[in-house]
């Protein structure tokens, strides 16, 4: 990686730990530049505006990871609800990459960006996509098994489940982990009736 692609990074990597922390319309460029310590001119350098940036965040950060940690555990999946338990318990308890007083980046982003700009809704959705068709995916497969009931829409359970996590981790600001707590239990009890 060069030295201008680990700039990029780090300002990216800084942006969104900021962005995480104080939302992404109350993030200044100032902000930005005083936590990275570059200059303007490198931030002008790599991002046209402040806009350009946060994209950069979806389509760099949040959509790898998004892909690592929401879809690639149901990627062949041979038990899709052992495994999106599993996966929903890691994404609620994993404290390394989140945090319960800030929720998720990405519901973060949804909620506060989808509305006024179409651009942010537009990449935002994609995240949202890529999780939903990979729920919808490995439900379906279990369906062909036999391993989930033929009569359950597996689009309408990929909605439940992605919305179920969006609510908790809003809840969870205010409520703390004990939300989460009670969210696996009862996502437990709602795909063992699958």
């Amino acid at each position: 990686m060069s030295k201008s692609e680990q700039t990029r990074d780090y300002i990216l990597q800084k942006s969104f730990d900021l962005i995480y922390q104080k939302g992404y319309q109350s993030t200044s460029i100032d902000d930005i530049i005083a936590t990275t310590h570059v200059t303007k001119g490198a931030f002008f350098y790599h991002f046209k505006n402040k806009e350009e940036m946060g994209l950069g965040l979806i389509g760099e950060l949040l959509y790898p990871n998004l892909r690592n940690m929401m879809v690639r555990p149901l990627e062949d999946s041979q038990d899709p609800k052992t495994d999106i338990y599993k996966m929903m318990e890691m994404l609620l308890n994993d404290t390394s990459f989140f945090n319960v007083d800030y929720g998720c980046p990405a519901i973060n982003l949804i909620e506060e960006m989808s509305a006024v700009s179409t651009t942010f809704k537009r990449e935002l959705s994609k995240l949202v996509l890529l999780w939903h068709n990979a729920i919808v995916t490995a439900l379906n497969s279990a369906q062909s098994s036999g391993l989930i009931k033929t009569n359950i829409a597996p689009e309408e359970v990929a909605v439940m489940l992605i919305s179920g996590y969006g609510g908790v981790r809003t809840l969870g600001k205010v409520m703390g982990r004990g939300a989460y707590k009670a969210y696996l239990s009862g996502l437990k009890s709602y795909l063992m009736q699958l």
